[in-house]
């Protein structure tokens, strides 16, 4: 890979499919996505309660940190991506969130489209936000 960031939903998703690949190339335990920081900044940013929104992919796993409220956005978003399923809800003890599991039976190019919609519509990110491959 050699870019590690995008900033708008088609270069977002085409820099997740190539992040995909790089993993599974690798065969790297996981991929981590970072929204910038910088959104939280905005007028339009993100809940900021859990801080800067991150997804993570291994082993077909889509993993996500959530407020309850993002995690009913995800709940409602989830009949929209019928290869997507909640595997595991985690909340430890004094934990502000929720880090949700969520299989993914589907190709690069679906993940992608479906961390666009974590971004959009899960952490309402806006259509701008940058985010950042940090780890492959």
């Amino acid at each position: 890979m050699t870019r590690f960031s995008a900033a708008d939903p088609q270069e977002r998703r085409r820099l997740i499919v190539d992040a995909i690949v790089a993993h599974r190339e690798r065969a790297s335990p996981f991929l981590t996505i970072e929204v910038d920081e910088a959104v939280l900044e905005r007028d339009d940013a993100p809940d900021p309660d859990l801080g800067i929104p991150w997804i993570q992919f291994a082993d077909g796993v889509v993993s996500l940190d959530c407020t309850d409220a993002e995690l009913e956005r995800l709940k409602n978003l989830l009949p929209e991506y019928p290869a997507f399923k909640i595997d595991e809800l985690t909340q430890p003890d004094g934990a502000e969130g929720t880090n949700v599991r969520v299989s993914a039976k589907a190709d690069p190019n679906r993940i992608a489209q479906f961390c666009e919609s974590l971004l959009r519509e899960v952490f309402a990110c806006p259509e701008d936000a940058m985010i950042w491959v940090v780890a492959i």
